[in-house]
């Protein structure tokens, strides 16, 4: 994060006295490790299959405090290094165990949770003291955090999102692609934590009544509840599943009508063959992973839809034409930042090419899988143009066989601010704004319709 320099700064004899909280912030600097040194994603440190280790002996309430901690920090990592290597006259000292990221989770913790500020030093002394490498650096860890504590409000007010919160080779892409203002406002709106939106099978605005939420003009309710999703009305009965109201744009461009045959590729989790069933279509969903189709079919069964699961690379998939083809392509998935910020720190622009190839590869084949006349919905979750607006635009050049169909706005709920000049699907997470941050923004989606002549 910084270069390193091995600091004089001495501290006192470690306590080894159990102290209630300490174990989650422990767990939380060896997550952070995980993700931000080894490159595993924060859901899979906590819900894969291996968890992370850290979280075997905590209860639910110190995992929730976990989760909390790790998000914050990844959400905020750029300023939360800035903060700390300004304090680190000498670097991060060399050889100093967990020392880094003891520090990054104390300092998320005075800069942006509901933690007294005495707890969150303290606790990240007591584990600094108890790491063989870094007990010696339990002064330094102190004194470092108590500075952030004096100074949070200067350290706050004068954070810029574009230039000291996002990597600088995101946020220079941002700014060719979309300009400076609105790479600002996208930087802005990673700030937040995303809204929580449904897919409802009938009747959104019933819905949106009986959850206390909103119904949004495509048709996804906007909630307001913090409450577990398991606990709300209708979840049961499989009413609904979450799917953010940006995520829900592509199959609707489909207009599938029932009984058509439909194949959904890259389809786990899952949400966006739940709407092609829910409409009647005749779905075959293909995956790779079966892990994930498992989750996907649990999915299904919850919400009583029925889909063909197909377990293979959807670049081998041998089957009779289609008459849509959905193909929601492996990505960067900058798009998601709101809601998965270690995406911003463990991708590489070497990402970007290698799944801008296999993009290209799986455009061909769901090409090649279509009727004459059939329909293909292409998207990505990334706001990379290579995985999106330069996708397409090869792939009309390479096969004159496949045309643009034009988004009209009105599809996508009157969001004409949504859609590109050659009228495809282009969402940014500083859209749809409000008020209350809560409420504001959309995951960054690319999505363009097309179909292969008759």
């Amino acid at each position: 994060m910084t270069p390193h320099f091995r600091s004089k700064t001495s501290a006192h004899a470690p306590d080894n006295a159990p102290a209630p909280g300490l174990a989650a912030r422990q767990a939380a600097a060896a997550i952070l490790a995980d993700v931000l040194g080894g490159g595993r994603s924060l859901d899979d440190s906590f819900t894969g299959a291996s968890p992370n280790p850290a979280l075997k002996d905590l209860d639910a309430r110190d995992r929730a405090l976990v989760r909390s901690i790790t998000t914050a920090a990844l959400r905020r990592f750029g300023l939360i290094r800035l903060a700390l290597a300004q304090r680190l006259e000498r670097g991060l000292p060399k050889r100093a165990g967990m020392l880094e990221w003891i520090l990054i989770v104390g300092a998320a913790q005075i800069l942006f949770l509901d933690v007294p500020d005495r707890a969150a030093v303290d606790l990240a002394v007591r584990a600094v003291r108890l790491d063989k490498n870094a007990a010696s650096f339990a002064g330094l860890t102190n004194a470092v955090l108590r500075g952030i504590a004096r100074d949070r409000d200067d350290i706050l007010a004068q954070a810029d999102a574009l230039r000291d919160e996002t990597p600088g080779w995101l946020a220079a892409r941002w700014a060719q692609a979309y300009g400076l203002d609105r790479a600002s406002a996208i930087a802005s709106a990673h700030r937040h934590e995303p809204s929580i939106d449904l897919t409802v099978k009938a009747d959104p605005d019933l819905w949106a009544q009986r959850l206390s939420g909103r119904a949004l003009p495509n048709g996804s309710v906007r909630l307001e509840t913090h409450a577990p999703i398991p606990e709300l009305d209708g979840y049961d009965q499989g009413e609904w599943w979450v799917q953010d109201a940006a995520a829900s744009l592509p199959a609707r461009l489909l207009h599938v009508q029932p009984d058509e045959r439909v194949a959904d590729l890259c389809a786990a989790p899952g949400g966006k063959t739940a709407q092609l069933a829910a409409l009647g279509a005749d779905v075959t969903a293909v995956d790779r992973s079966a892990q994930r189709l498992k989750r996907l079919a649990t999915n299904l069964e919850r919400l009583g839809l029925t889909t063909h699961v197909v377990v293979d690379d959807a670049q081998n998939l041998q089957a009779d034409p289609f008459d849509a083809v959905l193909l929601d392509a492996p990505c960067s998935a900058t798009g998601t930042i709101r809601r998965h910020p270690d995406v911003a720190w463990v991708r590489t622009i070497g990402d970007i090419t290698k799944l801008a190839a296999l993009q290209s590869r799986l455009l061909d084949k769901a090409v090649s899988l279509l009727k004459p006349n059939g329909r293909l919905v292409y998207c990505t979750c990334s706001l990379e143009p290579e995985e999106g607006e330069n996708q397409i635009a090869a792939l009309l050049r390479r096969n004159p066989d496949v045309v643009r169909e034009p988004i009209d706005p009105a599809e996508i709920g009157g969001w004409a601010q949504c859609l590109t000049p050659d009228g495809d699907l282009r969402t940014l997470p500083c859209h749809l704004p409000d008020p209350e941050p809560r409420f504001a923004g959309l995951d960054g989606f690319f999505a363009s319709r097309l179909r292969r002549k008759g």
